[in-house]
């Protein structure tokens, strides 16, 4: 199998978490029905985005409302679905979390956030994930008939390394659930995942909610499928609806045996470098806890 549909769903989220989740199946049974394999929600499918709505709208993963309608839904349509992603409450700790399930309806990988969405860019914007969430401490994949999936969430795209570690484990599309917004989406949304899609010679593919003026966190939306050349494949504008996109893994083999870079790496260069960075790292957290 060396081509597969997959399907983004940009969703408009609202307050009701029953009316997010039934809209989030509806879309779903939408995509199946139109011959996806792969679907996608964005960031946060169940929940405003914004730190005050975290620990009220959180619930166990898997054991809650949303894992148990993701569930169903994938079994009845028969389709992988990317979870997007929701709070989640694990204990005491809260994490951003994204579930993965198979056509069987059993989840196979649960991927918390890594790098958490701390920024401060003056006169913008402000947002501080950390005031309220834990980071994930794992990288997430999971194998299907077609190839094997990455997957990050939204800020973690900026992170080349994870993508690295994701192509040397031999994954062939990176799914990123985001939600950047009206500051960072114009200048950095298309431009990072191009990066990372030409970098790793992979398919990228980021899935937004839809863009709502009203909220207190507007995002940019333009859910986007970039494949390995660099290209747009596939994109959307602010509004509600679902892209689509053809995962043609011939084309991905073709640029990577024309620019063979994988094959050209110079791991006797990078290596030394990086553990020196990475002591160096450690020696400055001692400095600090001291």
């Amino acid at each position: 199998m060396t081509r597969f549909k997959l399907a983004l769903i940009q969703m408009a989220v609202g307050i009701s978490k029953p009316e997010n989740i039934a809209k989030a199946c509806k879309f779903i049974q939408e995509a199946s029905s139109a011959g996806a394999k792969v679907v996608t929600l964005p960031e946060c499918f169940n929940s405003p985005y914004g730190t005050k709505y975290f620990r009220d709208y959180a619930e166990p993963v898997p054991g809650g409302p949303s894992s148990a309608a993701l569930a169903k839904a994938a079994r009845d349509n028969a389709v992988y679905i990317v979870g997007g992603s929701i709070p989640e409450k694990d204990g005491e700790k809260l994490y951003n979390t994204c579930a993965v399930f198979n056509p069987k309806g059993e989840m196979v990988i649960k991927h918390r956030k890594v790098h958490l969405f701390d920024i401060d860019v003056p006169g913008k914007i402000r947002f501080q994930e950390s005031e309220v969430l834990s980071p994930g401490d794992h990288l997430s994949m999971f194998q299907t008939p077609y190839c094997t999936i990455g997957v990050g969430i939204c800020y973690d795209i900026r992170f080349a390394e994870m993508a690295q570690v994701y192509a040397s484990k031999g994954c062939s599309l990176l799914l990123y659930p985001g939600a950047f917004n009206m500051t960072t989406g114009p200048a950095h949304w298309e431009a990072i995942q191009r990066a990372r899609a030409i970098d790793n010679q992979m398919f990228v593919a980021t899935a937004s909610p839809a863009r709502d003026e009203t909220a207190d966190y507007v995002a940019w939306g333009h859910s986007t499928v970039v494949d390995p050349w660099g290209e747009v494949i596939s994109t959307t504008d602010e509004k509600e609806g679902i892209v689509y996109a053809e995962i043609d893994l011939a084309r991905m083999e073709e640029i990577r045996q024309m620019i063979p870079v994988r094959k050209q790496k110079r791991f006797d260069l990078y290596q030394p470098v990086a553990m020196t960075l990475n002591k160096q790292r450690k020696d400055d957290l001692y400095k600090i806890n001291d």
